[in-house]
């Protein structure tokens, strides 16, 4: 028995892998399905993809998204500031890590950013936004 077994933290497979799609076959741990959802700026990322148009966004268009839905702390910083901002941590910490999970496609020589997740990943989404507190 395999030691992650042991400790009783086992694989749980996205409900397209159940379903039989092949492209979305694949073990996620529930760390890193809870991981990516854990920080406000993925949960933004997600949800933006999940409710655009074949589940496509262009990676501007979706910084713009995400800086809209994120709050900026320093209310005096101007917009551009805090769109730069997200455009940094997007690029180099959020997209890096759902496009890891295989959540998302990230091509960053094409600016296009997918959603490729499966039911359990829009499920999870949609319970943790239920207990989003905006200010």
């Amino acid at each position: 028995m395999d030691e992650s077994r042991e400790l009783g933290t086992r694989d749980i497979q996205s409900i397209d892998a159940v379903s039989g799609s092949s492209r979305h076959e694949r073990a996620i741990s529930p760390n890193t399905v809870l991981s990516a959802v854990a920080d406000e700026h993925r949960r933004a990322i997600l949800d933006a993809l999940d409710t655009a148009s074949e589940k496509t966004l262009e990676y501007d268009v979706l910084v713009d998204r995400v800086a809209d839905r994120v709050r900026d702390d320093d209310t005096k910083r101007e917009s551009a500031e805090h769109r730069q901002r997200v455009r940094i941590t997007l690029h180099h910490t959020h997209l890096p890590k759902l496009d890891e999970a295989r959540i998302i496609d990230y091509e960053a020589e094409t600016g296009r950013v997918q959603f490729i997740g499966g039911e359990l990943e829009r499920d999870l989404l949609t319970l943790v936004e239920s207990y989003d507190v905006h200010k």
